[in-house]
């Protein structure tokens, strides 16, 4: 009788262990929303709202390019002396020094003294690498990081990612303020996507060496 009734239950194994299987793949699934919600709610929030007030100067000043105005702030920042040298990382390959006097033309001075091109990287990781060779081959121990406050923390974890040893300070420039950031949904997308860069970009370097 033992081994009938066992017979019997066999059957309805498979389904158990499917129902079970299926009820533990859909927990997993809320708790990644929930996971992924309230970090992406934690990374909007730690975006700055205000224009930078530096209280402290640096080495050098870097620029990743990408947002309309962080070349001119940065230009700016170096002509109050805030740096010694500025770095413009991430420009497009026929860009010369000309053009940007061109553009600003009130800091000629500054612009032919103390402004180096980079026109190697392509993007955040090669800004970073970039940086990193320009700031060993100056001797720098301090940098004013110049970009976008949404770029801001994926720009600040890789560099710090190759300068481990160097100072780094952010200074954002405010290209959407935080209570307009759910106007939109093109904006929504934007930092959906910044989010998802970002928090790839920091499990990548957990295995990554810096370059």
């Amino acid at each position: 009788m033992k081994s009938t009734r066992s017979a019997e239950h066999h059957p309805e194994r498979p389904g158990r262990l499917s129902a079970g299987l299926t009820r533990l793949v859909a927990f997993g699934a809320v708790c990644a929303a929930i996971f992924v919600a309230a970090t992406f709610v934690w990374f909007v929030t730690s975006i700055a709202d205000d224009e930078t007030r530096l209280d402290v100067d640096a080495d050098g000043i870097v620029v990743l390019t990408g947002g309309s105005s962080r070349i001119a702030d940065a230009v700016e920042l170096l002509a109050l002396r805030r740096g010694q040298r500025l770095l413009i990382s991430g420009v497009h390959p026929a860009t010369s020094q000309r053009e940007i006097v061109r553009l600003m033309p009130d800091y000629r001075q500054v612009i032919d003294c103390c402004v180096d091109l980079d026109r190697s990287a392509l993007n955040t990781v090669g800004n970073a690498i970039e940086t990193r060779r320009w700031t060993e081959k100056r001797g720098f121990k301090s940098l004013i990081v110049v970009t976008s406050n949404y770029h801001m923390p994926r720009a600040m974890a890789e560099l710090a990612h190759q300068l481990p040893d160097v100072r780094l300070i952010p200074f954002a420039v405010v290209t959407h303020k935080r209570d307009a950031l759910w106007s939109s949904e093109p904006t929504i997308r934007l930092l959906f996507s910044e989010y998802l860069k970002y928090m790839l970009a920091l499990a990548r370097m957990r295995f990554e060496p810096a370059s």
